[in-house]
């Protein structure tokens, strides 16, 4: 198997790119700094913004880092039902004295812009999400000499990601927050995702390709458990989104340790694409009555989930979270990494040791 990725940064620690303003250059800059792999999010950026991001990071360091971007999604949305969840949303715009949304604002968040940029100034990874880019996109990106990662949720996808050529594949459990990466949002399907150890042994016995495994890892110990499973390299988000590097909302990272939000729900009531955040007023009144239709719900919504957070409402915010939302540690990013590091090590010398795996 290639060791192209774990050759790019000692520690197996990848720092999830999450969008909407979390994933800025300086958590990026700290991870990398620090040994993990720090990611930028381009979701919801235009090129030129993606572009200064990466212009700033190169400022920054010189050790590896990458780029996310959103794959375009099908026209599959029924506009009548989107009609119908707006007029629901009719009480939440009034509530916040803001307008709701032009759900038609676009559906393929500027990938050909993005992908002609990291093609003219390359970076060492870029990964994708919502599905697998045409194997002459991973071509490119390879000969340009960056190494390609794309999401999958299932055996069957991580087999789709191998015969178009990417480098490797992410292997995101039900546990992650945020967006599930499925390659194909299908509601007869919500909720019936894999957990991440399960879903990692079952790609790894599917594919020859390196796993990043991603969903709810929070300690050394789970990097330990799925590198034990298969994998080459732990993502992590919710451990960093707390991070003082990160550009969360400061009304996000406190409700990730708030007793008031207790639990963690996939929902599609925010952007109309099954997402884990926390459970929030908004999401208990509206995820049920939410339709598949991403990016339509998320446009509309947006103008809401910005308002709320001006308000200090985190009762109307999307927070994405993933399942060891709970076990967030405040405390810099390039510490977090020096204690997962010490929490890997321990755990396998446990292991090793006589007796250790009883």
């Amino acid at each position: 198997m290639s060791s192209a990725l774990t050759d790019l940064f000692p520690h197996p620690i990848v720092q999830a790119p999450m969008a909407g303003g979390v994933s800025v250059p300086h958590l990026a800059l700290a991870v990398s700094e620090a040994g993990g792999l720090g990611f930028l999010a381009a979701g919801y950026k235009t090129a030129d913004g993606m572009y200064q991001e990466i212009k700033q990071l190169r400022g920054l360091t010189n050790k590896p880092f990458g780029v996310n971007l959103f794959m375009p999604q099908p026209d599959t949305a029924d506009p009548a039902a989107v009609d119908v969840y707006a007029h629901q949303l009719a009480g939440e715009a009034a509530w916040y004295e803001a307008e709701l949304g032009d759900p038609d604002s676009g559906r393929d968040d500027g990938y050909d812009a993005k992908l002609a940029v990291l093609l003219d100034n390359p970076v060492p990874v870029v990964s994708f999400h919502f599905g697998v880019p045409a194997p002459e996109v991973l071509e490119a990106l390879r000969r340009a000499g960056t190494l390609t990662l794309v999401t999958a949720t299932t055996p069957e996808e991580a087999l789709a990601v191998q015969r178009a050529g990417a480098g490797g594949v992410i292997a995101q459990g039900l546990e992650a927050g945020g967006h599930q990466g499925t390659h194909r949002d299908l509601a007869e399907n919500d909720g019936s995702g894999l957990g991440l150890l399960s879903l990692v042994a079952q790609i790894r016995e599917a594919v020859a390709l390196p796993i990043v495994a991603a969903g709810g890892i929070m300690r050394g110990a789970q990097i330990a458990a799925v590198l034990a499973a298969g994998a080459q390299a732990a993502q992590l988000g919710t451990a960093f989104l707390i991070t003082p590097e990160s550009g969360a909302n400061a009304l996000h990272k406190r409700a990730l340790i708030d007793p008031l939000f207790a639990r963690t729900q996939l929902t599609r009531a925010f952007s109309g694409r099954p997402a884990r955040g926390l459970v929030n007023r908004f999401l208990r009144e509206h995820g049920p009555y939410a339709p598949s239709a991403y990016p339509e719900i998320h446009h509309l919504t947006s103008p809401l989930r910005k308002a709320a957070a001006k308000a200090g409402d985190a009762q109307g915010m999307a927070l994405w979270a993933g399942q060891g939302h709970r076990m967030a540690r405040e405390m810099p990013a390039a510490q977090l990494i020096e204690v997962l590091v010490a929490e890997l090590a321990a755990t396998r010398t446990a292991v090793s040791a006589p007796g250790g795996a009883g």
